[in-house]
């Protein structure tokens, strides 16, 4: 997502490094002490759909006005977080809801593996055998992993090694930023808005699912610091990941009190993965994009089966949990709000006139 933002904005190379290295490497270390600090697993880097946002939005612009529009962004969340209401009107949101929600929004990941497998049938194949029997082999490993290791073994098999050019290091640079009107309201408050619907609510509410406490203001403000600092260095955001932050708050983590490790190795990864982005870069464009769906779908397959059978438990809520869970699988997107939104919106107000309907009917039958 980042490569194909910058070359649609038209940068070269040098800013496309020090983008990818401070959104991954800010991201990283904000998920690393905010794990440690509460022993909740944090994990994640950067809004992938704020990215998406920037690869038609940024077109036009130069790189210290994307900078400027990047660091307001980053105060905005920062005043958000200060503020505490956002985190009052997650902690009024039904279960059922929020695991409606996810398993709505993972259902497109979930889904994209069936053509990605027809694209590439050998990695497809053993990638699915890894995840389903992989663990029945050596347990100590997870059903993601298997499918990571016997999926690579496919994509060889089919395609070979990929060609790597040979490239040279590049540092990261600080950006001057320049700010604008029009970087704040074309830009920055998307950005924000994006970054908070689309990440941060869903980490809050997965983390919510599955049994956690998430400090909701103090990550929303810690995603703020971070962006300010990543947009110092041209990287669009640096936050608390939505779907990482779920998989690795997942069962299929480990423990319930161990599963903050699962976020500490994805966070160092993550780290190393922006350190390394002069080379990292290279071997992205070079492995097929199906393969990478492909492993995206199996990583969150549990995650989005559990959100299903946890969603309709509650009799009571089975038809808000339903109206959410469409909405989320439609992405529905009107008026700049995004889909999370809508969705709990959707289900919220299903809830309401459920209520309205029996207090009704109970006051006829008297």
């Amino acid at each position: 997502m980042i490569v194909q933002a910058a070359g649609a904005a038209g940068l070269g190379k040098a800013e496309l490094i020090s983008w990818f290295t401070s959104a991954y490497v800010a991201g990283g270390f904000l998920n690393i002490l905010l794990t440690l600090r509460y022993k909740i697993p944090f994990a994640g880097a950067h809004s992938i759909t704020a990215t998406a946002f920037l690869g038609t939005a940024a077109v036009g612009m130069s790189y210290p006005q994307l900078a400027g529009a990047f660091v307001m962004s980053g105060l905005l969340l920062m005043l958000l977080g200060l503020s505490g209401w956002f985190g009052k009107f997650l902690a009024l949101l039904p279960k059922p809801l929020i695991d409606a929600l996810l398993a709505g929004l993972l259902l497109t990941y979930v889904a994209a593996m069936v053509p990605a497998s027809v694209e590439l049938p050998i990695a497809g194949l053993l990638a699915g055998a890894g995840y389903f029997f992989g663990p029945r082999l050596i347990k100590s490993l997870p059903p993601a992993l298997w499918a990571l290791l016997l999926g690579g073994v496919g994509v060889w098999l089919q395609n070979g090694l990929p060609d790597l050019p040979s490239t040279t290091y590049i540092a990261p640079f600080i950006v001057v930023p320049v700010f604008s009107w029009d970087g704040l309201l074309s830009l920055a408050f998307p950005l924000a808005l994006l970054i908070l619907t689309n990440d941060l609510a869903v980490a809050s509410t997965s983390l919510r699912s599955h049994d956690f406490r998430p400090p909701v203001n103090r990550m929303i403000t810690g995603s703020g610091v971070a962006s300010v600092v990543a947009g110092m260095f041209g990287g669009s955001s640096a936050n608390v990941g939505g779907l990482m932050s779920a998989l690795c708050s997942s069962p299929e983590s480990g423990a319930h009190g161990e599963r903050y490790k699962a976020a500490l190795v994805s966070s160092l990864i993550v780290v190393g993965f922006g350190a390394a982005a002069w080379k990292v870069v290279d071997v992205i464009g070079a492995l097929p994009e199906a393969f990478v769906v492909i492993l995206t779908g199996f990583s969150l397959l549990g995650l989005f089966i559990r959100g299903i059978k946890n969603a309709f438990v509650d009799k009571e809520l089975r038809i808000p949990a339903f109206i959410t869970f469409v909405i989320a699988v439609l992405h529905v997107h009107v008026l700049g709000i995004a889909t999370p939104v809508w969705a709990l919106l959707g289900g919220l107000a299903a809830m309401w006139m459920i209520k309205k309907m029996r207090t009704r009917a109970h006051i006829h039958t008297k």
